[in-house]
């Protein structure tokens, strides 16, 4: 069997512009690895086809005479999704097509009762592996389809849901695939090649803003220390690329563990080698042998999650006071040469407009290197959307395209969604400034931070500088609200 698996295109450019950093999609990546010898396996990241989509999938599925597509998609990205199945269906209505990724985990029963589900013939709920290797092999006569866990598949045109599987042993699994059986490549941050490397999945902790618990339940499970080794040689060797994103959820939640992996890894005496990786801050900030340990190994950057400077900002969030702990993170990052991205959340209940310029103050005194910042966002099924809808704050409920992050989709008790909006976008820019990069992160990335400070910053402060005198905050304000509309409308999949 052919077999073509398609992460979507949609992009969210929280950090800096959408052009500058294209990551290939980890998830398709494993479950391509792991669909048995035998049958032919092709993967697309559309982030590189994003204004060809339907001239090159109408290409690739000529050329290698597909009979199976698979879809990834994010809440944000299924509306997209969607519509390629559609235009894959039109296109040869042979074809069989199957969705997965977190919104199909969470919302398969509400997705089945829609007309969309007449462009889709199954969805896998929860991780991909096993259950699409099994499906392959059951549209080949050698599964059964009524057997395979996690799978929903049409029976007389209506969804049958079998039983949700247990959590994968990950120690089962096999390498991702990263050779020409890749059909699109040139992923990048800037001008450095990357790839991306899970050393384990799943979280414990408590954030009620998270649907992380659908996918994997709470719980935290790790790959063998030797399997990643032979991933971060797969990436280094064969790939020749020296930086890596970590996919972990949390990869510190068990901190004896980290130190042994890093001491695996500086054994490998890797040179150039750089990882980016998501911790949290508690452990982070408790943990500074382990902090040393991980820039030793060549931990070059850490997005930690901060989330906001006020207790009950924090407190709504599941978090638990963590101000003082981000504060200690920081600190025993930028003292073993790790820049550290903050990750910033507005608009909770009893946001204001001070409020949302004191979080960003707050982050510039914490002195985090780069901000990472996002609008509360109701993802289907969390805490946060049941808490937020029974104070009536959800002002978009089923627009799924707009939660990605930069859209206001729910209102405070203060501020209407156009004003948090706004005050989400203004208050960056009074409070924050122009992005400075330290030193540290100067000699992390000073070809690409030089080509920042030197050429593109001078250029756009000119730019924006003519744009304030012709229209001033609100005429700016609309321009960028008006290229965020344009950013995800791909003309090819409209009609």
């Amino acid at each position: 069997m052919n077999v073509l698996l398609i992460s979507m295109p949609d992009v969210a450019p929280i950090i800096i512009h959408e052009t500058a950093i294209h990551l290939p999609n980890h998830g398709i990546a494993s479950i391509a690895g792991n669909i048995d010898e035998g049958h032919n396996v092709y993967l697309v990241d559309l982030v590189r086809k994003r204004r060809s989509i339907t001239k090159y999938l109408s290409k690739v599925v000529k050329k290698h005479d597909i009979d199976l597509i698979g879809l990834s998609a994010m809440a944000w990205q299924y509306d997209t999704c969607i519509k390629i199945a559609k235009f894959l269906k039109t296109l040869a209505p042979h074809l069989k097509i199957v969705i997965g990724g977190y919104h199909a985990t969470l919302m398969a029963e509400e997705i089945a009762a829609t007309k969309d589900a007449g462009w889709i013939d199954f969805m896998i709920r929860g991780e991909g592996e096993e259950a699409c290797r099994r499906l392959v092999n059951a549209l080949t006569g050698t599964d059964e389809i009524t057997a395979i866990p996690s799978l929903s598949y049409k029976k007389d045109g209506v969804f049958i849901h079998n039983p949700k599987a247990e959590n994968l042993d990950l120690s089962t699994l096999k390498l991702p695939v990263r050779d020409e059986r890749r059909l699109t490549w040139g992923y990048h941050v800037m001008h450095s090649k990357i790839e991306l490397l899970e050393t384990s999945r799943g979280c414990t902790r408590a954030c009620n803003f998270c649907s992380m618990k659908h996918m994997y339940g709470r719980t935290f499970r790790t790959f063998p220390i030797e399997r990643v080794i032979r991933d971060i040689d797969d990436i280094y060797y064969k790939r020749k690329t020296r930086f890596i994103f970590i996919t972990d959820d949390n990869i510190v939640l068990d901190a004896d563990r980290v130190m042994e992996l890093c001491d695996a890894i500086i054994a490998q005496n890797y040179t150039g080698l750089k990882l980016v990786v998501q911790a949290d801050c508690v452990t982070m900030a408790q943990n500074e042998p382990m902090v040393a340990k991980m820039a030793e190994a060549g931990f070059a950057s850490v997005f930690l999650g901060i989330e906001n400077g006020y207790k009950n900002n924090l407190s709504s969030a599941g978090k638990g006071d963590i101000i003082a702990h981000s504060k200690k993170a920081i600190e025993n990052c930028h003292k073993y040469g790790m820049m550290v991205i903050g990750g910033l959340i507005f608009g909770f209940p009893d946001d204001n407009e001070e409020s949302i310029a004191g979080n960003y103050a707050f982050f510039k005194d914490i002195n985090a290197d780069a901000a990472y910042c996002q609008v509360l966002t109701p993802y289907p099924k969390t805490g946060m959307r049941k808490n937020l809808l029974e104070q009536g704050l959800i002002t978009n409920e089923t627009d799924y395209k707009k939660y990605n992050g930069l859209w206001a989709n729910v209102r405070t008790h203060h501020l209407d969604a156009d004003q948090l909006q706004y005050q989400f976008w203004y208050q960056r820019q009074i409070v924050l400034g122009w992005w400075d990069p330290s030193s540290k992160v100067r000699r992390q990335g000073w070809a690409w931070i030089s080509i920042w400070r030197f050429l593109f910053k001078p250029f756009l402060k000119m730019r924006f500088a003519r744009i304030m005198k012709k229209y001033g905050w609100e005429g700016r304000y609309q321009l960028e609200v008006a290229r965020w509309e344009r950013m995800n409308r791909f003309q090819d999949l409209e009609g």
